[in-house]
């Protein structure tokens, strides 16, 4: 949970952790989710409570705790830890944090070395330090009597000491903030760099030697001298720091002459001691334990070149820091120029398109300007750490030297050049690298940004509704490029005619082409393929013909099959994969993937099948991009416009994983890259849908029966007796047997049970509400959409109904293309009031506006999938209200759902979107308190 400034109001308690990192902030919240054990002072005695709070991890709470110490309202302990808390920022900020392993041998970074102005702030934080600031939480008591607040007996109890409490908040900042690649660079090891924790115990005897040097009386480090530069031939003169008194610096040689007596009688030892841990770092370093005096050391060109190279960071990370001469530049950058000559392509959709490359190369600067070629050439012909440039020395980083001798990388297709323009980096040799477009590619990076000034085409006989409209010159833009995207709006917001306008739009643009008035032609050219679910045919022929009137329209479906060479042809994603090689042998100007989540599977036959056929543009088009995971959106994007994310495990690698992870930089990258070919417009944007009527939802609690009751409790004590014996793939199986079991019992003992000839009435507590949600719907003239996922459940439904004299028609995955047709054509004429829907057949697509009331029977556990379903009836085109009715059974496992589901929706839907595959990994306490009967 992240930091709130709500919080700051409340007593906030560090609470240490191993590693470091993973301590939390304890903030003594009544209204918190937790309770923990408090220890605090009392009539002379310390005693111990329960109390509600809300723990904060470190590295989430810092900042904002050091703002808090200015807040009036804050609670004195969160204003002292607010103190606390700025002492480590600037700890961390003036590079005084060393590698160590913590006491359960994981990686962790420490603060220090202390010099004595930061050991004396310590001590008088220490000082100042109150009580409730170290209420430590206590394990665990038994309570002396019950209550939610009730006080507990503990033995001895005692609060902690104030400077060692400190020490370890700094500590727990200190290992929060480098997790980065710099860390890499400077232990020589990922560990010290990863965000969770690594066992490192084989790191112990080096930590030990870097943390000796926290107890030191000095501090070493390293002053470069060169008495002729351009000879490059360097001294490393060794340099000791007093820490009791920062002021005293002085050359190793001096100190073993015995010039300076501010030192201390161990002064040699401590500083023979200190270059020993140095060496461990940098083993260069152990020829100065060979002389009688480690004062200074004659370097070669490979000793410089390995200080450059991260040898000097990572001595600055155990406290050595390595001071160059001043007479020395190090301004030397690098950059990678994508583009470099400012010829702009001629044909830019054949440029993106990957018939042409774009040239990528290194450029290298000094102090921000740019080097000539001839620079470089000097650079590259460099045999030295030091070159002359521009009448000043310049110290010549390894990789920088390499690069100007290796300038040209491997060429860049013309969308990788693009992605590269839209990030600001670009992966080279497996890292990535900050790049800088030319001219023309930010010229284009900016037309993306800018979408093309598109009317209303001729012939579209709608007037189209202000987003709708800008949708389509987003289209216009993106299709004109060569470019494909992919319109995401919520169901239900009129994607059909957005494209059906682009279409139109698209061939009049064709048409002023060839009759002069444009700059190409052929770019509209060949007719539009719609690859849809079979449910959809019938939508999409009706839209046409009603708002593009005389534009062809022919269905590529069933027996007869033929391909129209204008228009629109119209198939379903069963038969495009059986014929995908004669789809792909006609020319298409436009391919459009509708409910476009069908490939979001890209191993899957139906993906494969749907890449094969070429098209000068393609569009997706789905409410939902993205359902389970950013593959999948990898998976859409890869298909609209190719080679934009790279492969699949590139992706998943440079950014599913990061983002996924909570990773928020990577997620803005994400957004740079795909916002331009990916628009999402929601319901509830202003000024999108202010037509829509509200939407009402309600969760609908039942008691079970008797007869549901008995055999919920039977099924779970049978269960978790088999699920505690399994283990792996048998365990998984188990419980989704289990999970599946209890749904069905809450829906009606007669789906879990299979009886052939069941009696249905007074055995469900679900169905006896729908009895009563149908009646007061029908009596009202209204229409119902009840969905389920089980078709078994649908067809008990109807034979009930049936049975009372309700009219009403169920819709599965094996209703016949016609069939549906009639079926919608029947409800929205009004002669079917109640329409049964198996959830994973009808969940999309579909536009069934009569209904005024949509009943969730069971619930999918995504909120997704749920939303979608309500959209049949939640969508433009609709006037009445609209009432959403999820129905949960009391006390079960649907009621526990519910509650996630409700309470932080953000997280159902990344842990919860797999139903029930995400429940499989729960231990099997988590399990039985999830599915008890309460």
């Amino acid at each position: 949970m992240s930091f709130s400034t709500d919080l700051a109001q409340h007593a906030a308690v560090f609470q240490p952790g191993d590693p470091p990192r993973s301590g939390h902030v304890t903030f003594l919240d009544p209204d918190g989710p937790s309770v923990v054990t408090v220890a605090e002072e009392h009539d002379g005695a310390v005693r111990t409570r329960e109390v509600a709070a809300t723990l904060v991890p470190v590295g989430e709470a810092v900042a904002a705790l050091a703002r808090a110490r200015m807040d009036p309202r804050a609670h004195p302990a969160t204003r002292f830890w607010g103190a606390a808390a700025l002492v480590a920022l600037q700890l961390v900020t003036r590079g005084r944090i060393l590698p160590g392993v913590s006491a359960g041998e994981h990686d962790s970074w420490r603060a220090g070395p202390l010099d004595a102005a930061d050991i004396q702030r310590v001590r008088e934080l220490a000082a100042a330090m109150p009580a409730a600031a170290r209420a430590i939480p206590m394990p665990a008591a038994i309570p002396l009597r019950p209550g939610p607040k009730a006080e507990l007996s503990l033995p001895e109890v005692s609060l902690p000491e104030a400077e060692p409490l400190v020490r370890a908040f700094l500590d727990a900042v200190a290992d929060a903030m480098p997790r980065s690649p710099g860390a890499v660079r400077a232990t020589g090891t990922t560990a010290y760099a990863a965000a969770g924790p690594v066992k490192v115990p084989h790191l112990r005897p080096w930590a030990e030697e870097v943390a000796a040097g926290l107890d030191s009386g000095v501090r070493l480090s390293l002053r470069l001298e060169a008495d002729d530069l351009a000879a490059a031939e360097f001294r490393a003169v060794v340099q000791l720091h007093s820490l009791a008194d920062p002021s005293l610096v002085v050359d190793a040689a001096d100190l073993w002459q015995g010039r300076e007596e501010g030192f201390g009688p161990r002064a040699r030892i401590e500083a023979t001691l200190a270059v020993r841990r140095a060496a461990r770092t940098w083993p260069r370093l152990e020829r100065l334990l060979d002389s009688a005096v480690p004062d200074e050391l004659t370097l070669t060109d490979g000793d410089v070149e390995q200080l450059l190279a991260g040898a000097a960071e990572r001595l600055a990370a155990v406290g050595v820091e390595v001071h160059w001469p001043k007479a020395l530049v190090r301004g030397l950058s690098a950059r990678a120029v994508i583009g470099e000559r400012d010829d702009k392509p001629s044909d830019l959709p054949s440029f993106l398109g990957g018939q042409h490359l774009a040239g990528f190369n290194w450029q290298l600067a000094l102090g921000g300007e740019r080097l000539s070629a001839a620079e470089m050439d000097r650079l590259a012909e460099a045999h030295r750490p030091v070159v002359r440039l521009r009448d000043q020395w310049v110290l010549i980083d390894p990789d920088l030297a390499r690069k100007a001798r290796q300038r040209d990388l491997k060429p860049l297709t013309g969308i990788e050049a693009l992605g590269a323009a839209l990030t600001g980096s670009v992966e080279v040799e497996g890292e990535q690298v900050a790049v800088e477009p030319t001219a023309w590619l930010r010229e284009l990076r900016e037309r993306l940004a800018e979408p093309a000034d598109a009317a209303p085409p001729e012939g579209l006989a709608a007037t189209l509704r202000d987003y709708q409209l800008a949708g389509l010159r987003w289209l216009a833009q993106m299709t004109s490029l060569g470019l494909g995207g992919c319109l995401a709006d919520d169901m239900g917001l009129g994607k059909t005619i957005t494209l059906i306008a682009l279409h139109l739009h698209r061939h009049r643009a064709d048409d002023r082409a060839d009759d002069g008035a444009g700059d190409r032609a052929g770019d509209g050219a060949g007719p539009t393929l719609v690859v849809c679910p079979a449910s959809l045919l019938g939508n999409w022929e009706r839209e046409i013909g009603r708002f593009a009137p005389g534009v062809p329209v022919r269905r590529f479906h069933g027996a007869q099959r033929t391909l129209p060479d204008e228009g629109f042809a119209l198939t379903t994603y069963g038969t495009m994969r059986l014929d995908a090689a004669r789809l792909a042998a006609h020319p298409w100007g436009l391919v459009v993937a509708d409910e476009a989540q069908h490939v979001k599977n890209p191993a899957s036959g139906t993906a494969k099948a749907l890449r094969e056929i070429p098209a000068a543009a393609r569009v997706a088009l789905t409410g939902t991009p993205v359902e389970n995971n950013l593959s999948e959106l990898w998976a859409v994007l890869d298909w609209t416009t190719p080679g934009l994310l790279g492969p699949l495990g590139r992706f998943r690698a440079r950014w599913a994983k990061p983002v996924e992870s909570g990773d928020s930089e990577a997620a803005e990258r994400l957004s740079r890259l795909v916002g331009p070919f990916l628009l999402r417009r929601r319901k509830s944007d202003p000024g999108i849908a202010p037509e829509l009527p509200p939407k009402t939802e309600t969760d609908r609690p039942v008691a079970l029966t008797t007869e549901q009751a008995g055999l919920y409790q039977a099924v779970v004590r049978e269960s978790m007796a088999q699920i505690a014996g399994a283990h792996g793939m048998a365990r998984r199986g188990l419980i989704v047997k289990l999970l599946t079991g209890l749904k069905q019992i809450c829906n009606h003992p007669a789906q879990y049970l299979h009886e052939a000839a069941p009696r249905l009435p007074g055995r469900s507590g679900k169905l006896e509400l729908l009895d009563e949600l149908i009646d007061t719907i029908v009596a009202e003239d209204g229409a119902v959409l009840v969905f389920t996922q089980y078709v078994t459940m649908a067809r008990l439904l109807e034979r009930h109904l049936t049975a009372r004299g309700v009219a009403s028609q169920l819709l599965h995955g094996g209703t016949s293309v016609a069939r549906r047709e009639e079926m919608v054509e029947r409800f929205q004429d009004g002669r079917a009031p109640v329409f049964l829907l198996s959830l994973k057949a009808a969940g999309t697509g579909l536009n069934l506006t009569r209904a005024d009331h949509v009943i969730h029977y069971d619930r999918w556990w995504n909120p997704a999938v749920e939303d979608q379903a309500t959209d049949r009836a939640y969508r433009i085109g609709q006037t009445r209200p609209v009432q959403v009715h999820r129905l949960i059974a009391e006390g079960t496992i649907e009621d526990r759902i519910a509650e996630m589901l409700g309470a932080k929706r953000a997280l159902a839907e990344a842990v919860l979107a797999s139903g029930e595959a995400a429940l499989t990994e729960l231990t099997d306490a988590e399990l039985a308190t999830l599915v008890e009967l309460r």
